[in-house]
């Protein structure tokens, strides 16, 4: 996949399917019955998969490894290991034919083909499954500019790959070389290989022929696979151009690939806020066609693009398998050699090492695959957050699986495993009532027999930046630390006084148990009951891996970075929580908070931590006047040398020498000041919107103040993928505020009016809806009617009324639910509102609606 120059990057999650009636004696293969259900021919039991996108031997990670010295064969063997580690059973892929082919469609032998050939060897070793995208239609540069490449892709374009004559001839040869093409490392065809389940024609083609010509290029396509002999299912991208969904299931294929990307791509920014409302339900809006019933569904490519937790990706398995979906592949998982900058897909972030915690949701999400049937309902949201063994939870960032066997966490949880006694399986982040871990990394631990269990601690990782900003190969986003750290083990099996053995090659670190605590660093051990004996060794093997084997990028924290963001605004007289990240490859404690104040003298105040990266004190409310309050982190090095943040400076804030004057800096109100939500000038950055060429950003005649501007040509414009014809007039936009707002919390249930601050455009009246957002997602809100002239204009808190909420930031594909109706007699709480929804579309009359619609917003504030 190449992310688009627009906008809004677009990128697409496919689903294969294929409903092929054929049965293929080779073991391993497939076929699809009547119901469209992908079976074993062997078994006869359905398919089930879930795996991910990577691509590490094409196009950007292919090139930024070759600049880093990277042996890609390492490399490859490595991510793959942790791909079992995570469970991933099956990879799809979108192959950059513009690198491996020439302009007539032959097929080029290259380092590319090699290096797939070789990845595809690893991953069957690992037992993984495969469903192949031949034609990607991209150049190879993304991020960077594309490189001259010699492939038909390149010569014609994407466009005209689905309408030349030429290319078309060109992908006909192409796709018969490829499917005939034998791996050089297992020496069989692609078109005969048992772990390669299904085919997909292209990625995302994007038709705009008539229905005839496009039925016709598919079967041009699928006949030249069948040349080959194959009998494997074909499938084809069915959501993009869904006005010509017949045109599809007209073709001689068996199933149909889809996408989810439910908080669109490209925020440029982490999205915050409770998500789980745009990814409650996968709709098919051609699911009642007679013509697709027979349809097999595959999920091609998925993620909550730009959100950088943990919870929310059960939940879309969840929607998924209720939406008959038997395979999905998350897009992307980055190639570990360059996850500390993330410049694959700026938008996306997977990866074991660098995002532990997401890395454990999507491994939960895979165990729902392969846990829930097809079909079932689970009902909306919120009621939907627990199902079967599986729970996720927005507000502590927490997904889990919670079985006799498996215990799975992405978080710090209080859940109890059902059967402790009887686990077979756990994998972490931070502490449970089995395992507390101070790190910062994932843990897996194992049992191989009675009394004998594999335990595998990955290294620190620490987000330095928002990994969903700009990106640039100069720009590090995260870091690595390898950290001795306390561990703890509450299982029966093995008791008290167990030994802990380093399994994995230069792993010196000898561990002394005393109790049930011991300190580990990074690797993989052997973990074994007080007097047991066992048969495994570093050697053996357990399921597709080797004891062991071990794989973890090193060591990169190489300075000190102190990561806070200060509360805008704190009211006076109460206490003030302040929390510290502080990573340091030599940091000797304490770390010190370093205050002044309206009317006081400055104080030092110890930071209290206890995993050696997270610090906080209290300030005290009788500190806390109004006014402004000022401070620094002091950090302390073993050298001996301070430092002090957030300039970073040397030396202490009290030394005569000390010459830094950029102090965090809070303001300080009382309580009945107004709690400002949103402010043009500091938050439209963040304020998730359509892109609208009507939008600007403007400054005032007052210093320090601006608006931003929204105006709307038309709230309704016709979609030829508006399938069912459903004409939703409206332009709305989301902003998250709880951050912005966490220190005046205590006075937001004293306030009684939401005032909005602006006007409207186009020298006519606007009105307007603005809505609170609460952590469940209902939303509450009332209309203001905006005039030319600048204003305020306030709603009574008490009457805001429930609304429908808007799925911000729009979701590929666009068929999907424009609204979340929320939970039903929902009811305003303040001590739980976190967002605002501003929209111009409802209240106005059917009479109205049409023309343009325009308002400047300045700021909007509770009071």
């Amino acid at each position: 996949m190449k992310m688009k120059q627009i906008a809004v990057w677009c990128t697409l999650v496919l689903l294969s399917g294929s409903a092929f009636s054929q049965r293929s004696a080779r073991s391993g293969d497939v076929y699809v019955d009547k119901a469209g259900v992908i079976r074993w021919s062997k078994t006869n039991a359905e398919v089930e998969g879930f795996g991910v996108n990577y691509t590490a031997p094409f196009a950007h990670a292919y090139s930024t490894a070759k600049k880093l010295g990277v042996d890609l064969e390492k490399a490859i063997s490595d991510d793959v290991y942790h791909f079992s580690r995570l469970g991933l059973d099956l990879y799809r892929v979108h192959v950059w034919d513009s690198e491996i082919t020439d302009t007539l469609g032959n097929l080029l032998t290259n380092d590319h083909l090699r290096l797939f050939d070789f990845m595809v060897m690893k991953m069957k070793e690992r037992g993984m499954k495969f469903v192949i995208t031949p034609i990607a239609y991209w150049g190879n540069g993304w991020p960077a500019p594309d490189e001259k490449t010699p492939g038909f892709s390149t010569r014609y374009g994407k466009d005209a790959c689905l309408t030349n004559e030429g290319a078309i001839k060109a992908q006909e040869n192409y796709l018969a070389q490829f499917l005939n093409h034998v791996n050089e490392y297992t020496g069989v065809a692609y078109k005969n290989d048992p772990d390669i389940i299904a085919f997909e024609v292209c990625n995302e083609p994007h038709h705009r022929e008539s229905p005839d010509k496009v039925t016709a290029f598919i079967n041009r396509m699928v006949k030249s696979m069948r040349s080959t002999g194959s009998k494997k299912p074909i499938f084809y991208n069915i959501t993009h151009s869904i006005q010509l969904a017949d045109a599809y299931f007209n073709a001689d294929i068996q199933g149909g690939t889809f996408q989810w990307y439910p908080t669109g791509l490209g925020s440029r920014h982490e999205l915050r806020g409770n998500l789980l409302p745009n990814v409650d339900l996968y709709s098919i809006p051609f699911a009642s066609n007679p013509k697709f019933k027979p349809m097999a569904r595959m999920v091609y490519e998925f993620d909550a693009a730009d959100v950088g937790r943990s919870y929310i990706y059960p939940a879309m398995a969840r929607s998924f398998r209720t939406a008959g979906m038997q395979i999905a592949n998350h897009f992307a998982y980055d190639p570990t050699y360059m996850a500390d900058v993330n410049t694959e897909y700026g938008t996306h972030y997977m990866n074991l090492a660098y995002a532990p915690q997401k890395a454990l949701g999507l491994k939960i999400a895979g165990e729902v695959f392969h846990e829930m049937p097809v079909y079932k309902d689970y009902g909306s949201y919120p009621g939907n957050t627990s199902f079967g063994p599986f729970s996720v939870n927005y507000e502590k960032d927490l997904a889990v699986m919670n079985t006799e066997e498996k215990f799975f966490y992405s978080n710090s949880t209080d859940i109890k495993p059902v059967a402790a006694d009887m686990l077979e399986q756990l994998a972490g982040y931070g502490n449970s009532s089995v395992v507390k871990y101070e790190g910062r990394g994932a843990y897996f631990l194992d049992r191989l027999e009675n009394g004998v269990w594999r335990l595998e601690v990955m290294p620190d990782a620490i987000w330095i930046e928002d990994p969903f900003t700009r990106t640039s190969p100069n720009k590090k986003i995260a870091v690595i630390n390898w950290k001795l750290h306390t561990m703890s083990i509450n299982l029966t099996d093995l008791g008290d006084n167990f030994t802990v053995t380093a399994l994995n090659e230069g792993n010196q670190h000898k561990a002394s148990v005393d109790g049930r605590s011991f300190e580990v660093m990074p690797g993989s051990y052997l973990v074994k009951k007080a007097g047991v004996t066992t048969k495994f060794t570093a050697n053996s093997k357990w399921n597709s891996i080797a004891l062991k084997e071990f794989a973890a990028p090193k060591a990169s924290l190489t300075n000190t970075y102190v990561i806070h963001e200060p509360a805008k605004e704190i009211t006076a007289a109460r206490d003030y929580v302040v929390n510290v990240t502080v990573a340091s490859p030599a940091l000797e404690l304490p770390v010190e908070l370093f205050v002044s104040g309206e009317g006081w003298r400055s104080e030092f105040i110890t930071m209290q931590g206890n995993n050696g990266y997270d610090f906080t004190a209290t300030v005290p409310a009788r500190f806390i006047q109004p006014g402004f309050l000022n401070y620094h982190f002091v950090v302390k090095d073993k050298s001996g040398k301070y430092h002090t943040y957030p300039s970073g400076a040397q030396g202490r804030p009290w030394a005569w020498d000390f010459y830094d004057d950029k102090p965090y800096n809070v303001r300080v109100v009382y309580p009945a000041n107004p709690v400002y939500l949103f402010d043009a000038s500091t938050d439209s950055d963040e304020l998730s919107r359509q892109w609208n060429r009507g939008n600007s950003f403007a400054p005032l005649a007052e210093p320090g103040k601006s608006e931003l501007r929204i105006n709307v040509e038309k709230l309704f414009t016709s979609d030829p993928e508006n399938v069912n014809g459903e004409k939703i007039y409206d332009y709305s936009c989301r902003y998250y505020f709880g951050k912005k707002v966490s220190g005046r919390a205590g006075d937001l249930t004293a306030k009684q009016k939401l005032v909005f601050k602006g006007h409207s455009l186009n020298d006519k009246e606007c009105i307007v809806q603005v809505a609170l957002i609460d952590k469940n997602g209902s939303a509450f809100g009332g209309l203001i009617t905006l005039k030319p002239q600048a204003g305020e204009y306030a709603i009574d808190v008490k009457e805001l009324k429930p609304v429908k909420l808007v799925t911000l930031p729009r979701p590929y594909p666009t068929f999907l639910p424009y609204y979340f109706a929320g939970a039903e007699n929902a009811k305003l709480d303040m001590t739980q509102v976190e967002t605002l929804q501003i929209s111009i579309g409802p209240g106005i009359p059917q009479a109205q609606l049409e023309g343009t619609h325009g308002m400047a917003i300045e700021s909007i504030r509770l009071e």
